[in-house]
């Protein structure tokens, strides 16, 4: 059985996320993966000619998933396809490693070699591709700074400076053309059974209540 997670989103301000930069840095550690505090992310998200994801998402629809590869820091040297599901409120995630030509492939809508990978992940996304019709449809670019508290088992993150690429053709080329996708930024929150009151306490943020926001959503205004 999938481990589904609790998870919190705020949208925030500068000044939001410069509190809790210090707030988090006195009684979190740093993730191992962010050298010098922060990392940047490169996503391409899947979705259907109807936009099946992206209006699940905005319906608040209770049992959804959606796909999306993803490479950090313009390494393409490794690249994850993820699965993220919703239900109930709680989230979990399947990942599933892609080389660069398999990842290119995808972009270009080569499929044939995806049934023969040995990956269950990634043949659940070729049927998919073949029955619902998903494709990539959007590049989400951003900035994230990540904390860990062990204790739950807590990972907080401050995601900013989202931009969002006009095509899916860049993906793989970090020096691709991409333009802002507005001017917020994000607070997550995820944990397992419990978030340890420190934790509860150090996120607080007066008159902020647990939004929907998307990254993909946002980043679909700008493009098809």
């Amino acid at each position: 059985m999938p481990q589904y997670r609790h998870e919190w989103k705020h949208e925030i301000n500068l000044a939001d996320r410069l509190a809790l930069r210090a707030r988090l840095g006195a009684v979190c550690r740093a993730d191992g993966h962010a050298a010098g505090g922060s990392y940047r992310v490169r996503s391409l998200y899947f979705d259907t000619p109807e936009d099946k994801a992206l209006r699940e998402k905005i319906d608040g629809v209770n049992r959804r998933e959606k796909f999306r590869i993803r490479y950090y820091n313009g390494d393409a040297s490794l690249i994850r396809l993820e699965k993220k599901s919703r239900r109930d409120g709680l989230g979990t995630k399947a990942t599933a490693q892609l080389s660069a030509a398999e990842a290119q492939n995808l972009v270009d809508g080569r499929l044939d070699w995806m049934l023969g990978s040995g990956r269950p992940l990634v043949q659940e996304l070729y049927h998919k591709m073949r029955v619902q019709g998903l494709r990539p449809r959007t590049i989400v670019d951003y900035t994230r700074e990540p904390f860990v508290y062990a204790p739950g088992n807590v990972r907080v993150t401050l995601d900013y400076d989202i931009r969002t690429g006009l095509g899916c053709a860049g993906f793989l080329n970090p020096g691709c053309v991409t333009i802002p996708a507005g001017d917020a930024s994000i607070l997550e929150v995820k944990w397992d059974a419990f978030l340890p009151d420190i934790i509860r306490a150090a996120v607080q943020l007066e008159g902020r209540r647990a939004a929907a926001f998307s990254k993909y959503a946002a980043c679909r205004i700008y493009g098809v």
